[in-house]
């Protein structure tokens, strides 16, 4: 019974080495998922693409000779 090599001792062993591996390989499978889906979600426009500013939306702002107001530079700008 207290052999050093015995049946049971070594199927128990060999299961314990199994389930250890079959969980770090759903354990980074899992990773990688989660990856994936950052990675979308960036592509899509998320959190990261949203704080980047885009250089079309960006205009000069100047004072308005008139009422001193400061306003977008393409000459659309009426005192009232």
């Amino acid at each position: 019974m207290f052999g050093l090599f015995s049946f049971s001792k070594i199927i128990v062993t060999a299961a314990l080495i199994f389930a250890v591996w079959y969980g770090f390989k759903w354990l980074g499978n899992r990773q990688e998922i989660q990856k994936q889906a950052a990675r979308d979600r960036v592509r899509k426009g998320g959190r990261r693409a949203a704080r980047q500013p885009i250089d079309d939306d960006i205009e000069d702002m100047v004072q308005c000779p008139d009422c001193g107001a400061y306003v977008a530079d393409n000459g659309r700008h009426k005192c009232g």
